[in-house]
């Protein structure tokens, strides 16, 4: 349970793998900053070549209860982020990239829901969709029950494995059940997070809360921008997650959720390869669509939260701020 007020041990680590972080680092580190709360320690890896990225974390030592360590050999954002949870001293963990932000009150917020609901291994929230001038485009909601806690793990399983609609920097996790599930799997340079959140449905309890708390940016130079460039292990990448976790549903349901989860991917592709000037993939995967029939598109567009998580990216595109 959080112990606010203290300093002998925090009650929360927030996880900064950095590279590179010139641009935006300040902001992360000062959305944090402006909790005021000394029980949470922040730790940054970072893997640049020069030492200004560590030069502007050091910056804020007198404001924050910081580590930060240089480490040029971890080159993954999940080698730096399994790292960094390793290290960690607080029972609680949270991913902040260095493009992300805090919104003020987050960690109150989180400290409360903690005291409430001690027992589960997640606390998710949803989040503002940013660009790269700080304008919020949108927000990115979770597709869950706000009336239930913890969400029912079927109903979880089941719309977690159509889409990652989990934005990085909203969960908080049990460090020890991170550590149990196995972390991030360094293999998977797309999906590990979301490959994450299904290894800890077996573990504990999921809580979901609708406040938008944290801040996720969408720029050119993100991974899901320039990551997604090699369109066929992109699509891999998120069809390693689905054949992974699928055997986890009933039999009764699994061939409709494979479906959804394929269908979902196809659009997920398709959208990174228009996203880099290649449009030829749009209408077959329309077509994918189209076959799931009226309930499964239904579903679909409930489940993967296309729609919020398009938009915000169009937008910055055609207003400039990506």
């Amino acid at each position: 349970m959080p112990n606010e007020g203290t300093t002998s041990r925090p009650w929360l680590s927030v996880i900064i793998p950095a590279h590179n972080g010139e641009r935006w680092l300040t902001q992360a580190l000062q959305s944090i900053a402006d909790q005021a709360d000394a029980g949470i320690e922040v730790i940054v890896v970072d893997s640049s070549a020069v030492d200004t990225s560590c030069d502007i974390a050091r910056g804020f030592s007198d404001r924050l209860t910081l580590c930060v360590f240089r480490r040029p050999d971890l080159l993954s954002w999940m080698a730096k982020t399994n790292f960094a949870v390793a290290a960690a001293t607080a029972e609680w963990v949270c991913m902040l990239h260095q493009d992300d932000l805090w919104v003020s009150g987050r960690g109150a917020a989180i400290s409360g829901w903690l005291a409430a609901d001690p027992e589960g291994v997640m606390h998710l929230h949803s989040a503002y969709v940013i660009d790269t001038a700080g304008r919020r485009l949108g927000q990115w909601r979770c597709p869950l029950p706000t009336s239930m806690r913890p969400v029912p793990p079927r109903l979880l399983l089941e719309r977690l494995l159509v889409q990652n609609f989990v934005a990085i920097p909203t969960p908080t996790i049990r460090r020890e059940a991170y550590l149990r599930v196995g972390g991030l799997d360094e293999r998977l340079w797309y999906t590990a997070d979301w490959d994450l959140y299904l290894k800890l449905l077996s573990v504990g309890g999921v809580h979901y809360h609708p406040e938008p708390l944290a801040c996720f940016r969408v720029h050119g130079s993100s991974l899901t921008m320039s990551g997604s460039r090699g369109g066929d292990d992109f699509r891999r990448q998120m069809e390693i997650v689905l054949d992974r976790h699928i055997g986890k549903l009933e039999s009764s349901t699994r061939e409709a959720v494979r479906r959804l989860g394929r269908a979902s991917i196809s659009i997920n592709v398709s959208l990174a390869a228009f996203n880099n000037g290649q449009p030829g993939q749009i209408l077959a995967a329309l077509a994918t669509l189209l076959s799931l029939g009226p309930r499964g598109l239904l579903r679909y567009f409930r489940y993967s939260r296309i729609i919020e998580r398009a938009y915000p990216r169009l937008r910055a595109r055609l207003t400039g701020g990506l």
